[in-house]
């Protein structure tokens, strides 16, 4: 028996229930945070967000690349030589390039140049050419186009004649400003100047603290748009913003993209929708983990039955679920402009009825996005 499963067998018989009744209700609290952030059976998640780090060596010091190499050129002279299969003879094999060069010269002495390139391979031609300094008048481009054509025979020759192509350097997007604590404050306040809130890509915002803002939304009547994308939301997040949607009445857009969402979070959020009328726009595509065929049914099943929701951004993998979709969101958007228009013959006519200086109020019609 090893070592680490006689240090597990002491823990195999221990009653979890009566370790959960000790604890008093601030460490059930704690625990109930650290389970909603932390998740260690979940093989999605990095590493590094399963479990806490539990090193307990202290820091031998700031990383030092010099030394490092060092290090590893040290072990790698000391490590013995693997013998060869084939011993090492010297004899050369082939023609070289040097050898070619030579012969290269001593044709175009002799004044017969046309006939030897004539009778000269593709290959043949391609070391010539690499010999004269003309290896960069071809690019990656005409490379795969000389590849992909039926008249060279042999297509190997042309790998040393030609050049990389250059690629323009992208910058990394600017790191998202929006201070987290402020605007949650603000949130909570109702804040009538706080209209859009965007935590794209803060990574190490807390899950208790994101279910702080969706607690917030549900008692917020300013907020239109709410975007959370790439915040490694989970589950407990999406839970905490269906609930908020249940009675929330002036949020119009959710964005809640690249997370940790599995289906059973996402089906919440759009199980949601049912008792939601005012939110348009719902975007949930690039979760971890695919959400699967049954999942995409589902979710088409309830886009059937919503009749608010103008645009949906998910790409969905099936084509059946994708034509249920795609018409659902084609349908609400026919319904909204069909009442757009009602809305406006009645307004032209109270003001034909009412003050000649009383115009309609004109509205866009949204896309779908499937």
């Amino acid at each position: 028996m090893s070592v680490m499963r006689k240090e597990m067998e002491k823990y195999r018989d221990i009653d979890e229930d009566e370790l959960l009744k000790k604890l008093s209700e601030e460490e059930l609290q704690r625990l109930e945070d650290e389970l909603d952030e932390l998740d260690p059976d979940n093989a999605l998640l990095p590493a590094g967000m399963r479990q806490k780090d539990q090193t307990k060596k202290a820091p031998t010091g700031t990383f030092q690349r010099d030394n490092l190499l060092a290090h590893l050129e040290k072990q790698a002279k000391e490590h013995p030589d693997r013998e060869d299969l084939v011993p090492f003879t010297g004899e050369k094999r082939g023609g070289s390039l040097l050898s070619l060069s030579r012969r290269f010269r001593v044709i175009v002495d002799s004044g017969e140049l046309e006939e030897a390139l004539a009778s000269a391979s593709d290959a043949e031609l391609c070391d010539i050419a690499a010999i004269l300094g003309m290896h960069t008048l071809m690019s990656n481009q005409q490379y795969y186009e000389a590849l992909a054509s039926s008249t060279i025979v042999n297509k190997q020759g042309l790998n040393s004649v030609i050049q990389s192509t250059q690629y323009k350097p992208v910058p990394d997007e600017e790191p998202n400003s929006t201070d987290v604590e402020e605007t949650l404050r603000r949130l909570k306040r109702n804040d009538p100047d706080l209209v859009e809130v965007n935590l794209n890509n803060i990574r190490n915002i807390p899950i208790p603290v994101l279910k702080e803002y969706a607690e917030a939304l549900m008692e917020n009547s300013v907020v239109e748009r709410f975007s959370i994308v790439g915040t490694r939301s989970n589950d407990h997040v999406a839970f905490a913003l269906a609930e908020m949607l249940k009675v929330n009445t002036t949020l119009k857009s959710l964005n809640v993209e690249s997370n940790f969402i599995t289906g059973t979070g996402i089906l919440s959020l759009i199980e949601s929708l049912q008792k939601n009328t005012t939110l348009l726009e719902l975007k949930i595509d690039n979760q971890s983990q695919p959400l699967g065929n049954k999942v995409e049914m589902e979710i088409a099943s309830m886009l059937e039955k919503n009749t608010t929701l103008l645009k949906f951004g998910y790409h969905f993998t099936q084509q059946g679920p994708r034509l249920r979709g795609s018409n659902a969101m084609m349908n609400n958007n026919d319904l909204g402009g069909q009442q757009q228009t009602r809305g406006q013959s009645t307004g032209i006519a109270r003001g034909r009825s009412g003050s000649p200086f009383e115009t309609p109020k004109m509205s866009l019609t949204v896309s779908a996005i499937i």
